[in-house]
């Protein structure tokens, strides 16, 4: 149920994308919501459609949908297949839904770099209305491995078949066998880290280590290749 201030018409608009910091920036606004009793809405931005999100996506995205629900946000919005830069977007959502107030998240490098050039925070001040208050929250662009190892955020990828073996490629083509999520190891000029993919239901990783699998990619128990 909307929610109104009675003394001034507020409204937040939480931005999250790709990544387990958009439940820390729900939260943050979720706590911003409640000390003003307005309205909350939350959005993601992603240029591929819906269905040709990569399980890691979908899991993120059911995720906030379920944390949005527990926390009785107003809406959670999902502008997907979008060829308009994000920032376009989001000023779209926020004069539609009379938003005085934008929680995003920003790393070093920012995490809405992948769809947007240059600073996304300069980019989106830009965009809309001096009426609107920008509130950015610092968030880890890193993860950490049981063994402490740490990874950038991760990106989409996948695995080619070659002579040598198995190699890491970002191009979508006939000669992929596998699709997954790519996490670079920090503080590398090279490509090595962990290669996580979804084959038949069953999650796998292996490492990589310049480019290249160092370990035996096995099918799945009772597979049967045709």
């Amino acid at each position: 149920m909307v929610k109104f201030n009675d003394h001034v018409d507020e409204s937040i608009l939480v931005c999250v994308y790709y990544g387990p910091n958009g439940e820390r920036l729900i939260k943050r606004g979720h706590i911003l919501a409640q000390l003003i009793n307005c309205p909350m809405y939350v959005l993601t931005v992603d240029p591929l459609p819906l269905d040709e999100f990569d399980a890691e996506k979908a899991e993120y995205i059911d995720r906030w949908k379920e944390l949005c629900e527990e926390l009785e946000v107003d809406e959670f919005i999902l502008m997907d297949n979008e060829s308009r830069p994000a920032v376009k977007v989001i000023k779209e959502v926020a004069y539609s839904h009379h938003v005085t107030q934008i929680v995003i998240g920003q790393t070093p490098i920012n995490r809405w770099e992948e769809i947007t050039k240059g600073s996304f925070v300069s980019a989106l001040q830009r965009e809309i209305s001096s009426f609107i208050d920008l509130h950015i929250v610092s968030v880890d662009r890193s993860i950490k491995s049981n063994s402490d190892t740490q990874y950038e955020k991760g990106v989409r990828g996948f695995l080619q078949y070659t002579e040598e073996g198995y190699e890491l490629s970002f191009t979508r083509s006939k000669r992929n066998e596998y699709e997954g999520i790519f996490y670079k190891e920090i503080g590398t000029d090279f490509n090595n880290g962990v290669f996580k993919f979804v084959c038949k239901g069953i999650t796998s990783q292996v490492h990589i280590d310049d480019n290249k699998v160092r370990e035996e990619i096995t099918q799945p128990p009772n597979m049967d290749k045709e």
